[in-house]
């Protein structure tokens, strides 16, 4: 579910939106990479900073109504901290009507280590707000990986109907088949694509408890989200919409 985190910072005046323009609303989609060092900053660190990068990129912000006001920012899905992502989404409102190439080229001005733009893409009035439907990790291996036992484990877990996860003094029970929906060895990775669930959606961490993998973590591996797939996915050629990274290093996914 998208949720809009509040700034870390008080809004500053020199990016006020001039009266006329107050009323004015235009949301964009960023797909970006959070890597690197980067991946250790919680997601109210992250979301501080994407504030900062908007407002050193000169952009005027789309502000919420009330007494304290704050920029219409929102993320459909918070990574975990110390996870990977190769294509996060924010969604931004704007109150003035720039292209997202414009955009897109002020966004990687900032040139932020560890921050990646992947792609900008303006939304149509009236389209859906992101809601994460599905995650795509990939989890790197242990040294001396046993590829039979794996595997056994993987078979076991994916035989069930449900399973059990503790979180924050409260059991949760998951359907197996409605929310793992691959899980695989491949490449040297443990593969797997994860759907969002309202009641309890299970993470990349729980399937390595299930699996009896727990320790792989501290063992050196590292988790990766390689792809985003939302509710409402916005699928555009038209350079007017939809502007991509030219970089090799960027991940480029087919849906925006």
């Amino acid at each position: 579910m998208s949720n809009v985190t509040e700034p870390s910072e008080p809004t500053d005046s020199s990016n006020a939106v001039p009266t006329e323009l107050a009323s004015l609303r235009i949301r964009y989609r960023v797909r970006f990479q959070k890597i690197g060092l980067l991946r250790w900053i919680s997601h109210r660190d992250l979301a501080g900073l994407w504030e900062r990068i908007v407002r050193r990129a000169a952009l005027k912000l789309s502000m919420s109504e009330g007494f304290h006001p704050k920029p219409r920012i929102a993320f459909p899905s918070a990574l975990a901290l110390g996870v990977e992502g190769l294509d996060e989404v924010v969604e931004l409102e704007l109150a003035e009507d720039i292209s997202p190439s414009e955009l897109l080229k002020r966004l990687e001005a900032d040139n932020q280590p560890g921050l990646i733009i992947n792609s900008v893409s303006r939304l149509p009035d009236g389209f859906g707000k992101g809601q994460l439907k599905q995650s795509q990790f990939s989890i790197t291996l242990p040294e001396q990986p046993d590829a039979a036992t794996i595997q056994t484990a993987i078979s076991k877990l994916l035989s069930q109907t449900t399973v059990s996860v503790e979180r924050k003094k409260k059991t949760l029970v998951a359907n197996v088949a409605e929310q793992i929906l691959n899980l695989e060895l491949s490449d040297d990775r443990l593969r797997l694509t994860l759907a969002a669930s309202e009641s309890a959606s299970l993470k990349p961490h729980d399937i390595l408890d299930l699996l009896g993998f727990d320790d792989w973590i501290e063992n050196g591996s590292h988790v990766i989200r390689e792809r985003v797939i939302l509710e409402t996915e916005f699928q555009s050629n038209n350079s007017a919409e939809v502007a991509r990274a030219t970089d090799a290093n960027c991940n480029t996914p087919t849906e925006y």
